[in-house]
């Protein structure tokens, strides 16, 4: 549960080096660089670095020719050298005679597509006796062939007036196979007609000669010819493309690693000719830092405090043991603290493992969520899957304790004879659990409220740390009414005028004063700049709050008793619902029960859980308002 140490560093560099100093930096996994924009608003004659990025053209040409012809270009560690100009060249006259070839497949493609769809035509226009060789011979006709909708057939009866021939074909669900003839002169009107018709024209290439059968040969033969060529020039393409692999390789390698240096230009403070580059870097990673830029020639390295610039707030990097580490996320769904902030995630960690085992005690479940949680994270690389395996042995854990085996509260009692498991569905234990439940919550709300009391005395926030609810006043009050209600419950009579007056009354009369008291010591100002009147009504309104807040999430612990009696009498449902149904039938219905109980009580627990963490703990001390620790390429 920390938050790792970190150093501001000072980078100076020449414009010689800008491109080793930031490739390096980019590579790095423990720099968090800052904004130029920061130092240059602040400081006449300072200004961000920005030159020209001659390489984005050049990946971007790449690019687009590997979606293109769908080819891939490694990315390989080369050298940083690369002559912008050259290589536009290389790229021009390759992409170039590619796409020379390209084009000449493309009407390939075309013209077989074409053959197809008229190899299709003639398909419904065998029988028909049609001679080519006599169609395509007419000087003084227009002849179209092509297919229209079924249902537009009918109303070629509207143009009987226009001079043209139709004859049909074949017919199918959706389309009359048909052709038209007309005269030269009347061919635009005709051929409007019959586009308004939705009639799809199909080429049949000019060549073909005698019968359908005959004409659908050489049609065939075309194209299969194209086919065979369209396949020689896609190896043309291949080849061109394998035999230039090597540079093309190089160029996209260092093009690559050198847009994202211009990319990383607004980091960099340009003063004349020297380059800056400012960021963090955890203490512990601080001399490999400085071996590696040190060796560079002409790179001027300064190490400073992380709170030596008033501009910059340090980021926060959390460091977290295995067992809290997955819970990592939960914090930060939050927001991170602050970088003088303590790391909560191992308490949220210990707090949610508990909780949730509570709730959904079964020792075969939770072995099972374990499981699950294991697959996850190993296989699938999720974060929830840690969580889910040390949800599950909190459950298991529980689960021993509970006596409870998938449900079943008899087996781990006839194999542990005498000892003595906690039944929660037992009468005489309902109000001994809801009251654990609630001195649980007591214990966790206090640890919160001291959480808040040793952050607050540690930024010197004093005021809040004494007079604020979740304050020593606060604790102090709250503590005070806890043990005077069990004084009560417990017939001990200790509670006299001193002890209200001085642990309750005045611990209250001190909340309601915070403001004007933290005014007038810490400020020195006045306490009640808007006069009492309206100071005393918002005021009395806000105790009021604090009081029930008190309560509400005192007994909003109850919830953990709550879900410990739903799980067990849900898996007596299941049970009972088994032995009703009886045979094979009673171990299917008994596999479906824990499986819906896991899924849908798991689910209800682990949002429950996350509720008690937010509401009724991270609000009396967590403020979340850090900036994460983010690298370059994070970025």
């Amino acid at each position: 549960m920390a938050i790792a140490k970190l150093n501001l560093i000072s980078l100076d560099f020449d414009k010689d080096n800008c491109n080793d100093v930031l490739l390096e930096l980019y590579q790095r996994d423990d720099f968090h660089p800052e904004l130029a924009s920061k130092f240059t608003d602040s400081v006449a004659g300072l200004s961000a670095y920005n030159n020209d990025n001659l390489y984005e053209e050049l990946l971007s040409r790449i690019e687009e020719m590997k979606t293109k012809y769908h080819f891939e270009v490694p990315e390989v560690e080369t050298d940083s050298q690369l002559n912008v100009f050259r290589a536009k060249e290389f790229l021009d006259d390759l992409f170039l005679d590619i796409d020379r070839i390209d084009a000449v497949k493309k009407e390939l493609t075309k013209m077989i597509e074409e053959n197809d769809e008229a190899i299709i035509t003639l398909n419904h226009v065998e029988g028909s006796n049609i001679d080519f060789d006599q169609l395509f011979g007419t000087q003084y006709l227009k002849i179209r062939f092509g297919k229209l909708p079924l249902n537009n057939e009918g109303k070629l009866e509207y143009y009987e007036t226009l001079p043209f021939v139709y004859k049909a074909f074949q017919r199918d669900d959706k389309y009359v196979w048909c052709m038209y003839m007309t005269t030269p002169t009347d061919a635009p009107e005709v051929d409007n007609v019959f586009t308004s018709l939705y009639f799809e024209k199909i080429h049949i290439p000019e060549f073909v000669h005698g019968s359908c059968e005959l004409a659908e040969k050489e049609i065939q033969n075309e194209s299969d010819s194209a086919k065979q060529y369209s396949q020689d020039l896609q190896n043309r393409i291949d080849k061109t493309i394998s035999e230039n692999m090597e540079e093309l390789t190089r160029i996209y390698s260092v093009a690559k690693k050198l847009n994202s240096v211009y990319a990383m230009q607004k980091y960099i403070v340009k003063l004349g000719d020297k380059l800056n580059v400012h960021g963090f870097v955890p203490k512990n990673d601080l001399d490999n830092f400085k071996n590696t830029f040190e060796s560079i020639d002409g790179v001027k390295l300064e190490v400073l405090p992380a709170t030596s610039d008033v501009r910059l707030e340090p980021p926060t990097r959390l460091k977290n043991s295995w067992f809290a580490r997955p819970f990592r996320m939960f914090v930060e769904m939050y927001g991170v603290p602050r970088y003088n902030d303590v790391d909560p995630t191992l308490l949220v960690a210990i707090s949610y493992t508990l909780l949730f085992g509570i709730m959904f005690g079964d020792l075969g479940q939770g072995i099972i969520l374990s499981l699950v949680g294991l697959v996850a994270e190993k296989k699938f690389n999720l974060k929830l899957g840690g969580v889910g395996v040390r949800l599950g042995i909190s459950s298991a854990i529980f689960g021993v304790f509970f006596g409870s085996f998938f449900g079943n509260e008899e087996i781990l009692s006839d194999y542990f004879k005498g000892f003595s498991f906690f039944n929660a569905m037992s009468p005489e234990n309902t109000m001994t659990l809801l009251m654990a439940a609630i001195g649980l919550g007591i214990v966790l709300i206090l640890i919160s409220m001291t959480f808040n009391i040793v952050l607050n005395f540690k930024k010197k926030n004093i005021g809040e740390a004494i007079l604020s609810q979740n304050g020593l006043c606060g604790v102090t009050f709250y503590v005070a009414v806890i043990v005077a209600a069990l004084g009560m419950l417990t017939g001990q009579h200790f509670v006299n005028i001193f002890y209200i007056l001085i642990l309750i009354v005045l611990p209250l009369i001190l909340m309601f004063l915070k403001e004007p008291l933290i005014r007038k010591l810490e400020e020195h100002g006045e306490m009640f700049p808007n006069g009492f009147g309206a100071f005393f009504v918002e005021g009395f309104f806000e105790l009021f709050e604090v009081v029930l807040s008190f309560i509400t999430n005192t007994m909003s612990f109850l919830r953990v008793g709550g879900f410990v009696l739903s799980h067990a009498g849900m898996m007596l449902v299941v049970y009972t619902l088994a032995e009703m149904v009886g045979g094979f039938g009673e171990i299917i219905v008994l596999i479906l029960g824990n499986v819906f109980v896991m899924c849908l009580e798991g689910l209800i627990v682990g949002i429950q859980v996350l509720r008690l963490e937010f509401y009724e703990m991270f609000s009396r001390y967590y403020e979340g308002n850090g900036i994460p620790f983010k690298t370059i390429k994070e970025d």
